[in-house]
């Protein structure tokens, strides 16, 4: 009979790090989940209020919070800020996302935190970087600044929270990594909600999905066309599966970029179920996928 593989233990780089996280609605939580999912020990305080997420779409915080220690501390309470001080004695690594101004105000800037536990990291999620840090923002006006808005519908996702919440985690990564060996003195890195935007516009910045790049729409094995009862998504960017896609098509193997060859696909896509592209799909290995709608 053959041997089992014993499954591998799971890779958990963060086991042992203690995470304090003051970071309330989304891009804070979703860092803290990345961060538990690698094994850190998480630990939340929220105000008495409680954390916005959680009043407006509570299965979205039960999520994030899965597996975290959420405390009700009110920082603007002497109580609160000693019990405060108190975590933070057995704290890795702090996370925030309040404007340097309202962390100073509660005595948590990165120099009194260096003064009173010199051990410890903080990861600042901030809007924008540096003195920009004070400015009123959301997920919206940050990809509006990045180019990722293009017209008056909302973006599919919240890009720049997820993508900072990204960023955050790899901060949380790296304090632990500059930290954890060497018992050094905490690290501060400040994560910008705008930078992570811009880093998602990048593909658009070079033109790659601008409407004259190939994955923007000028190139016709790389798009999204109508079916009969649907819509139909093909990626066939690569030459060999455009010579694919056109033998499916009965067109010859030519200009993927010319008008010609975007309306003719146009035409053979039009005439077919999602059922008939799925089964072509499978049978020639085509990267295609079929949508309601």
């Amino acid at each position: 009979m053959p041997t089992s593989v014993p499954a591998e233990a799971p890779f958990m780089p963060l086991a042992g790090v203690r995470i304090l996280s003051l970071a309330l609605n989304l891009p804070g939580p979703a860092a803290l989940m990345r961060c538990r999912a690698m094994g850190a020990a998480c630990l939340k305080f929220e105000p008495p209020a409680g954390d916005p997420m959680g009043h407006y779409n509570r299965p979205a915080y039960a999520a994030l919070h899965e597996g975290v220690t959420v405390e009700v501390v009110d920082l603007k309470a002497e109580a609160g800020r000693d019990r405060l001080h108190e975590a933070l004695d057995a704290t890795d690594v702090l996370l925030t996302s309040f404007r340097p101004s309202a962390l100073a105000k509660l005595g948590l800037d990165w120099a009194a935190l260096q003064a009173r536990h010199p051990r410890l990291s903080q990861v600042a999620i901030v809007g924008a970087p540096g003195e920009r840090a004070e400015e009123p923002g959301h997920d919206l006006t940050y990809l509006a600044e990045s180019g990722l808005v293009t017209g008056t519908a909302l973006p599919p996702t919240l890009f720049a929270d997820m993508g900072g919440a990204l960023l955050a985690s790899e901060a949380v990564l790296q304090a632990a990594l500059r930290t954890g060996a060497s018992h050094t003195a905490g690290i501060y890195r400040e994560v910008a909600l705008n930078a992570a935007a811009d880093w998602l516009a990048l593909p658009r910045s070079w033109g790659l999905t601008q409407p004259q790049g190939a994955v923007g729409g000028a190139h016709a094995g790389y798009r999204v066309y109508p079916c009969a009862d649907g819509r139909a998504a093909v990626a066939a960017l690569e030459p060999h599966f455009a010579v694919r896609l056109c033998e499916a098509a009965g067109l010859p193997a030519g200009d993927m970029l010319s008008p010609a060859t975007h309306e003719e696909l146009a035409q053979w896509f039009a005439r077919r179920s999602r059922a008939e592209l799925d089964a072509i799909a499978r049978e020639r290995d085509l990267p295609l996928l079929t949508l309601v709608g």
